[in-house]
């Protein structure tokens, strides 16, 4: 059985191996994250490099996602490395002093504008909320602090006010910085940290157009704000991120289940690609198996109708880089038998504006309704076989396409595998047999199963897809006969 969830897996020291980059990849990577939080312009580069030749030898499209590091919202350093704080200690965050001069009393903050985005009461989280404190009041670019919660605190650990709030802007001059290169190693997706509205993500997407990028761009949904405007955030993007690190701090624990749910089903409902991320497997950064709880979060996300799952630090320094995507692999299978993943009433009562995402629509509601064995679309954008994805189904889809940006794009829609597909001619008969002879040479289908074909009268053009084949596979001859 075809995994139809997509596994997205971090790239980094423990990767950089090329026997354990190909191990990942081997074990089910469809798409790698490179995190530009750490590591320099040179190293992801290398990086995409690798996995492009890696992918290329084995034939198999392997998207590139390039993750920006977004406002640097936390302490500076301590002059020993780290200090514990007792509950009822007072703290203060100090915006001028010096970045490595933090004590038991006091420490620096790389977001200077902190001590103006909060007032007297308010709740500062530090290093993922382990840490609390309220702020007493604001002494010019002193914010004094009392200690709720104490514990040991170490060198830039992440700042976040509760209920969000704070004025950082989504972009910063790294963050520009990085999306040309980016651009230079044409990544296939461009993830965007901590967008306050539409106007963060169409920012992005014009600055990755102006340096040469032709990727997606994901809004990683981890500020409060970004729930406020989540429609507009959604329809401005290819696809969203629920990075639930952040997002879990500001709203608290446990609000997020629900706020998952609804992110999952609202961009599947707007036809955009939504990834599930943060702690999934995070036990696997040491152990070879994962918990019982992470089974159920990852299981329960694949219910939910993600697309992807995304590893962070299980891969990129992990021990069990390979294993953490195998055990996600078989929960993303197991999950997948069930019902609740194949059934789908995605815009049942909704009026389409364009023909090829009505024809997309309608091969979907007859693979559900007849015993087909797959899905051929031949496109050229991956369009038709990303409006395919929103509907629920076991029926697997092979986006056909000679473009290498749509197939590495595509590796990140549920359900939708890659192929490549140089077209004949414009002889619509031997288009249909040269798709069918691609699925059956990959042992996909044989003599008598039914296949859906669809393509566009005018092939090789973008949006024109406007016909639904049925074909019973071994009644199409080559016309060349």
């Amino acid at each position: 059985m075809l995994r139809r969830t997509k596994i997205i897996a971090t790239l980094g020291p423990a990767t950089d191996d090329i026997e354990v980059l190909e191990r990942i990849i081997a074990a089910g990577a469809d798409v790698v994250r490179l995190n530009f939080s750490h590591g320099t312009e040179a190293s992801h580069a290398q990086r995409a490099k690798q996995v492009r030749e890696i992918a290329r030898a084995n034939k198999r499209p392997v998207g590139v996602l390039a993750d920006l590091q977004g406002p640097k919202i936390r302490i500076e350093c301590f002059k020993n490395g780290s200090i514990e704080l007792k509950d009822g200690a007072t703290f203060t965050l100090d915006a001028a002093l010096k970045s490595d001069a933090g004590t038991i009393d006091h420490v620096g903050i790389a977001y200077k504008e902190l001590p103006n985005d909060t007032t007297p009461g308010d709740t500062l989280l530090l290093d993922d909320g382990r840490i609390v404190f309220t702020v007493e009041r604001i002494d010019g670019k002193k914010i004094v602090c009392k200690v709720v919660m104490g514990g040991m605190l170490s060198d830039r650990k992440g700042i976040n006010r509760q209920g969000g709030g704070l004025s950082a802007n989504a972009l910063t001059d790294k963050d520009r910085s990085d999306i040309k290169a980016a651009a230079a190693f044409q990544a296939d997706y461009l993830a965007l940290s901590f967008p306050r509205s539409a106007a963060d993500v169409n920012e992005a997407r014009e600055l990755f157009r102006q340096a040469g990028g032709k990727g997606g761009i994901i809004a990683k949904i981890e500020r409060t704000e970004a729930i406020d405007a989540l429609e507009e955030i959604i329809a401005a993007s290819d696809a969203v991120m629920i990075a639930r690190g952040d997002l879990g701090v500001e709203m608290g624990d446990a609000v997020l289940p629900a706020i998952q749910k609804h992110i999952i089903t609202l961009a599947r409902s707007m036809n955009r690609v939504v990834i599930t991320a943060t702690q999934m497997m995070e036990s696997m950064i040491h152990s070879q198996i994962p918990t019982r709880a992470e089974v159920f979060d990852v299981a329960n996300a694949v219910f939910d109708g993600t697309d992807a799952v995304m590893l962070s630090a299980e891969t990129a320094t992990g021990e069990y880089p390979d294993k953490a995507i195998s055990a996600m692999d078989r929960i993303c299978r197991e999950a997948e038998k069930q019902n609740v993943t194949t059934k789908s009433d995605h815009r049942i009562n909704t009026r389409f504006e364009r023909t090829d995402e009505a024809i997309a629509m309608a091969t979907m509601y007859v693979a559900n309704h007849l015993s087909v064995k797959a899905i051929a679309a031949l496109t050229e954008s991956g369009s038709t076989p990303l409006w395919m994805s929103r509907i629920s189904s076991s029926i697997p889809i092979y986006a056909l396409t000679h473009h290498v940006e749509t197939r590495r794009k595509v590796t990140l829609y549920r359900g939708v595998y890659p192929i490549n597909f140089e077209k004949p001619n414009t002889d619509h008969e031997l288009v249909n047999y040269e798709a069918l002879n691609v699925l059956r040479e990959r042992k996909v289908v044989e003599d008598g199963d039914l296949v859906l074909l669809t393509k566009g009268d005018l092939m090789g053009k973008l949006g024109g897809t406007n016909v639904m084949k049925i074909i019973r596979v071994g009644d199409v001859i080559s016309p060349k006969n």
